[in-house]
């Protein structure tokens, strides 16, 4: 009988410590899996803690690691201090979508000669590190900053936007509501440079640009200038052209050597007073199926615009493509009208909306192609409009395909969503809102620890 209890013992010791060794064994394997294969969800509201799609097809467009030197000293804790770890949170959320982003710090206090030959000015600087090229970027930053600094270490096209100057054109370095001066701010954060031959001395527009801009001339350009702009064009050189009139300034040839045509009158927008703008503001309906604007969901508007249309010639090979529609509850008015007959639809002299405004170029030419975009407005990227809807972003599609960065045409990320909750100034809302917040605060784990309490109570009388 003896015998026949301790072989039972023995078994149930060996079954014992074989469930606690398989649990061991299963904690171990769980530990190695958590490690090697992250899940991540994002609960948040308005998503705060995921990366805009514009982001992440940067990244997607990056095969090469990407590596973050930071420049901190030591976080202490202890003082609230937790940049480090600030740190590596924010750039978590890169890994999730690219895992060969590496990060390192380095305290300038305990290594100060290493800050010195990298050119460290301040606590918390970052080096971004992607095909042996770098870029220093300083607290504070946000998504944007950072995602800016990888499209310009991404940037192989290192050729400069020229401009057209000297006729009163919007400048893509004017401070004046009419100029493109922040549109031009943008794009250098983006890594483009600028540069404005004087078409009166040089021999012909520089084959070196990677793309010319022409921003609504307001006085003639010379035979002598738009003959060099053709031969520009004939060349296979990409340009960029914004109309705020129907009156070319001289660039007749130009529009004839893209098949390009301007209308006389201007869209008319009933529908913009609901969002409390003019009449001459209209807003973009629809866009054309292009890689500039796939995918484009943001609401772009323009100030008097022009309708542009083209067809592409059998003699120069264009393809043209439509890209922008506005006013769909509009009109295109006739030469004619007045201000005060804006908001009267003639049918018999106007035409019904949408209207297109914007028209793409695109043919075989050598190696590389060429490109060319007509916009009838230039006020959607001047400095009074760049920063309303998806202007900005727009724009910078457009030049990022001139410039033959396809791959750096973004989605851009639809407006972050706050939640708001209110509560009824009433007695009875109040007290509601009180006494559920009170019940988490106090009433719930109270009862808790009462039942608790009576429970072991009873267990140990028993």
């Amino acid at each position: 009988m003896k015998n026949n209890n301790s072989k039972l013992r023995l078994q149930l010791l060996i079954q014992n410590w074989f469930f606690v060794l398989l649990f061991i064994i299963l904690v171990i394997l769980f530990g190695y899996l958590s490690n090697q294969f992250v899940l991540t969800k994002d609960v948040t509201q308005a998503n705060r803690n995921t990366l805009t799609q514009g982001s992440i097809e940067v990244l997607e467009n990056m095969p090469n690691p990407i590596s973050l030197t930071v420049f901190a000293t030591k976080d202490d804790v202890n003082n609230g201090d937790t940049f480090r770890q600030g740190i590596i949170n924010f750039v978590s959320r890169y890994q999730r979508t690219k895992a060969d982003i590496s990060i390192k710090f380095i305290s300038p206090v305990e290594e100060p000669k290493i800050a010195q030959e990298m050119g460290i000015r301040v606590d918390g600087e970052v080096i971004v590190e992607y095909n042996k090229r770098s870029e220093h970027i300083s607290p504070p930053f946000a998504e944007q900053d950072l995602t800016n600094l990888l499209v310009r270490l991404t940037r192989t096209n290192e050729q400069p936007i020229m401009y057209l100057d000297g006729h009163g054109e919007k400048n893509l370095l004017g401070v004046k509501n009419n100029d493109l001066g922040e549109f031009g701010k943008q794009l250098e954060k983006k890594g483009f440079k600028f540069s404005n031959p004087d078409l009166t001395v040089v021999n012909e527009v520089p084959n070196e640009g990677s793309l010319l801009v022409i921003a609504s001339p307001q006085v003639n350009v010379s035979k002598v200038e738009a003959n060099k702009i053709v031969k520009y064009l004939q060349n296979g050189g990409n340009i960029l052209w914004l109309l705020d009139d129907d009156n070319l300034k001289g660039l007749e040839n130009v529009a004839a050597y893209l098949g390009l045509k301007v209308s006389k009158g201007k869209v008319v927008d009933p529908s913009s007073s609901q969002f409390g703008a003019s009449e001459n503001v209209s807003f973009a309906t629809f866009y054309g199926d292009h890689p500039i604007t796939n995918n484009f969901m943001l609401r772009t508007l323009y100030s008097g615009a022009h309708e542009v249309a083209a067809k592409g010639t059998f003699e120069n090979g264009w393809e043209v493509s439509k890209l922008i529609e506005v006013a769909g509850n509009g009109w295109l008015a006739s030469e004619e009208k007045t201000e005060a007959q804006k908001l009267i639809f003639d049918k018999t002299k106007d035409k019904i909306g949408p209207i297109n405004i914007g028209v793409a170029f695109s043919r075989k030419f050598e190696e590389k192609g060429q490109r060319a975009i007509v916009v009838g407005n230039a006020a959607f990227l001047s400095n009074s409009f760049i920063t309303s809807g998806g202007n900005l972003d727009l724009g910078v599609n457009m030049i990022n395909w001139l410039a033959g960065d396809d791959q750096l045409i973004t989605i851009q990320p639809m407006p972050l969503k706050d939640v708001n909750v209110t509560i009824p100034n009433d007695s009875k809302s109040v007290f509601l809102a009180w006494t559920i917040f009170h019940s988490f605060q106090y009433f719930i784990p109270l009862a808790l620890f009462i039942a608790g309490f009576v429970i072991w109570f009873r267990r140990r009388k028993a």
